[in-house]
């Protein structure tokens, strides 16, 4: 392709200009541009694709009508009867009416409910490791986390094909030692990419009840399952379910809309809506014009076909990745389980000479970037986080450098100096 700053179709998944990619204002290659022009991004999960056309003719036509001021009053009720058809038409599931707020941030929301659903020193299950936004938020409002471990089911069962199960017992354990008040579900779950069963969300379902928990149910990555198995709304297990559980969903990351910032929170708690109610009215802010346009055209007819040209492209991504985990990867130490749900994969270290932050060392040594392990909490020690949204071109080059690297010779010798001048440097 002749390189070009000019954006690509809609449809382009499979060839998208490098030289394009580079030019991005957005953090996933403007961080990468920054710490090096050859540095290629593998990190935040922003696809490289663009978005669906109907997205971007929804902005145009805001845009071309000159209608750009205070929205209209039903606004929220268009969004809310959107996803409610989704949901029911996707995962048959139909959430109750008139249950759902709008926020401008999927993360906005869920401080905002952990902060009115529990109180500081309380603790917050959470499956561990967990996205970091998430970790960092319960240290920033003074909660105590309280890890929900995953643990690596070898070989995979049938029951957790993603080579990851969640130790329950450890949670009735820690969720009675905390005094917990609140469990925070990733599902499907980021960073391992579990699509959690039914009978692991019963068994969620049977702690939060014995212990009282309100459930916040993130299910952002919902509608990116990579295999025959279907996600499954945790309030959708039942009306006991339902009354103590918040969904959290936005169509920002499977129509890549993240800086488009529109979330909802579907709240199930009749104390919690009248604590959320009670709330001064601007201290949420105001979800923009745009945010409600992208969204309603992603959750559109044409959207939905743009979703399944899109998935078709991550599960051969996901094949080719697993080609080289069975392949120069392997080889070179590295070891990981091919996610049933999102396009992030958690890679593990320990088999190579790296140490605690593998993402760290990559970065300086095959000019690749990932996201940091230890940032993902407990057990995110000796792994890194691989985003495989993009071309299979640029995945190959991504996982072709970091099998180069491990691989050079006198490896060990090398990353030990290396981590201690990185050290020192701290």
């Amino acid at each position: 392709m002749t390189p070009s700053s000019r954006a690509p179709a809609g449809d382009a998944f499979d060839e998208i200009d490098l030289a394009h990619l580079r030019s991005r204002a957005g953090v996933k290659w403007s961080a990468a541009v920054a710490a090096g022009p050859d540095v290629l991004p593998a990190w935040v999960a922003d696809m490289d694709y663009p978005p669906a056309s109907v997205v971007g003719e929804a902005l145009a036509g805001l845009a071309a009508g000159g209608d750009l001021g205070y929205g209209p009053p039903d606004e929220t009720a268009l969004v809310e009867e959107r996803w409610a058809g989704r949901m029911a038409s996707r995962f048959g599931w139909s959430p109750g009416p008139g249950l759902t707020t709008l926020f401008t941030d999927l993360v906005q929301a869920a401080q905002i409910l952990l902060q009115l659903a529990s109180g500081p020193g309380d603790g917050v299950l959470l499956l561990t490791p967990s996205y970091p936004p998430f970790v960092q938020s319960l240290d920033e409002l003074g909660r105590r986390l309280v890890a929900v471990p995953a643990v690596e089911a070898v070989p995979p069962t049938a029951s957790a094909e993603g080579g990851w199960v969640f130790d329950w017992d450890e949670a009735w354990a820690g969720a009675g030692r905390a005094a917990a008040k609140v469990m925070l579900l990733v599902n499907p779950h980021n960073p391992t990419g579990r699509l959690l069963t039914r009978e692991e969300l019963e068994a969620a379902a049977e702690l939060a009840e014995h212990h009282g928990l309100i459930v916040v149910s993130d299910e952002v990555h919902a509608e990116l399952a990579l295999t025959d198995r279907r996600h499954i709304p945790f309030a959708s297990l039942g009306p006991e379910v339902a009354a103590r559980t918040v969904t959290l969903y936005s169509a920002s990351k499977a129509f890549n809309l993240g800086g488009m910032c529109c979330a909802l929170a579907h709240v199930g708690p009749p104390e919690l809506r009248r604590r959320l109610a009670a709330m001064p009215s601007h201290l949420r802010g105001r979800t923009s014009r745009a945010a409600i346009a992208t969204t309603l055209a992603a959750w559109s007819p044409e959207g939905d076909a743009w979703l399944g040209r899109c998935l078709e492209r991550l599960r051969d991504n996901r094949r080719l990745l697993g080609a080289w985990l069975s392949g120069a990867g392997g080889g070179a130490g590295v070891a990981g389980h091919l996610p049933e749900a999102t396009y992030l994969a958690w890679l593990n270290f320990a088999g190579t000479a790296l140490g605690a932050d593998p993402a760290a060392w990559l970065l300086d040594n095959a000019r690749v970037m990932l996201s940091s392990g230890p940032s993902f909490g407990p057990g995110g020690s000796g792994f890194a986080r691989l985003n495989f949204a993009t071309t299979p071109a640029i995945l190959a080059s991504v996982l072709d450098r970091v099998s180069t690297a491990l691989a050079a010779p006198g490896l060990a010798r090398e990353a030990a100096a290396w981590e201690a001048g990185h050290d020192d440097k701290s």
